[in-house]
């Protein structure tokens, strides 16, 4: 079977761990049986960040990207489009990249005759594709923020889902969401983790982490609020965020004037490799965000035998919860309970290490990338059988 990947999240020469969970999923379809291709949407435009913050390498980094790479055996096109700025057109994309997509579909086709094309996201990669080759069986990955948010379920989403022969969501929530927004059959096919041979030694000193993209949703403030209340009681605590964005400069400021600074380390964006390490190290992964249609972050610490606190409501959290165990729950926006609920596993060795093994074994169990590339082959069955 052939199939042609379109995405815009992709791992980039300047940006490896962009949309990896992708390209791993992309990796253990392979495994199950799957020859593959991939096209990447790349928009060869600075980030506004990079300007204002005269970062000429980041700013550059769009530009210099190549037209084509091979990632792991898999060969991956970079097709480069223009559009507006995100902030106010993100919805209309798909119609932006439409004509170069369908001129790479060309390319592709004449030595790859793909039998179905996966986009991930309905906007832009899966509207651009809908546009390009309306011929082709279309099955569309959904991952959160075409459901979620306030810029969730655009027309241009629905004409998607409409169109799409298949969606695959991350989560029932997210199902539930694309059904509600046309979809005509959603599976919920859960991205996965890779397990190490043996979970890390706890770490001598209490260690929080965080690995997520530094945007308000995420809500990395409540937990740099919550080591205010919690200084006194765990001395030598540490908090440790892995990633970068918007929020960095407000975190900073808010350790400060919350004086636990010392206690703070932004440790920017990290290969994958060494992220899963930090990780491993930790002591506890805390990720109180809100709008959490799953959470890949979750499961990557919970592999490596580290429990992990999220959100009440949510439906990746929840999802995860409901799976085996490993993972505690908070009120979304509730510093104090998060605090508490800190505190009291901090202060319970024992049941930290039952937890960390209960977290392993839901993993082991329900969110391998196995698991997860054996249901993506039978989705695409499924749709080439229908």
């Amino acid at each position: 079977m052939r199939v042609l990947i379109v995405a815009e999240y992709y791992p980039r020469a300047g940006n490896p761990v962009l949309g990896l969970w992708a390209h791993e999923q992309a990796l253990a379809t392979r495994a199950a049986g799957a020859e593959l291709r991939v096209l990447a949407l790349h928009r060869p435009i600075p980030p506004l960040a990079a300007l204002r913050a005269r970062d000429l390498k980041a700013a550059l980094s769009p530009i210099r990207q190549p037209a084509s790479a091979e990632l792991d055996g898999i060969a991956v096109r970079y097709v480069r489009y223009l559009s507006p700025p995100r902030s106010w057109s993100y919805q209309s994309w798909g119609a932006w990249a439409a004509p170069r997509l369908a001129a790479g579909l060309r390319r592709v086709r004449a030595d790859f005759p793909y039998e179905l094309i996966h986009a991930h996201y309905a906007v832009p990669a899966g509207d651009a594709v809908r546009r390009a080759a309306p011929g082709v069986p279309l099955v569309v990955s959904v991952h959160g923020h075409d459901v979620q948010g306030v810029a969730a379920g655009g027309a241009n989403v629905r004409r998607t889902f409409e169109h799409a022969k298949l969606v695959l969501a991350n989560s029932a929530g997210t199902a539930q969401r694309s059904l509600d927004l046309g979809a005509r059959e959603a599976l919920v096919v859960h991205l996965g983790a890779d397990l190490p041979a043996a979970p890390s030694p706890r770490p001598r000193q209490p260690t929080l982490v965080t690995v997520a993209h530094l945007a308000a949703r995420k809500r990395h403030a409540d937990v740099i609020s919550a080591l205010a209340l919690l200084r006194g009681r765990h001395p030598g605590l540490r908090y440790v965020i892995v990633g970068e964005g918007p929020e960095r400069e407000r975190l900073r400021e808010l350790a400060h004037s919350l004086l636990v600074e010392d206690m703070v380390q932004l440790r920017g964006q990290l290969p994958h490799e060494q992220a899963l390490a930090v990780l491993g190290e930790s002591t506890l992964f805390v990720l109180p965000s809100i709008d959490e249609a799953f959470g890949v972050a979750y499961i990557e610490a919970m592999a490596a035998g580290v429990p992990a606190i999220g959100c009440r409501g949510e439906d990746g959290p929840e999802e995860i919860a409901r799976a085996g165990g490993g993972i505690t729950l908070v009120p979304p926006g509730d510093v104090p309970a998060l605090a508490a609920r800190i505190d009291v596993l901090l202060r319970d060795p024992a049941r930290l290490d039952e937890m960390g093994r209960r977290a392993r074994d839901t993993v082991e169990r329900e969110f391998t990338w196995e698991r997860c590339g054996r249901e993506t082959m039978a989705a695409y069955r499924q749709v080439l059988g229908a």
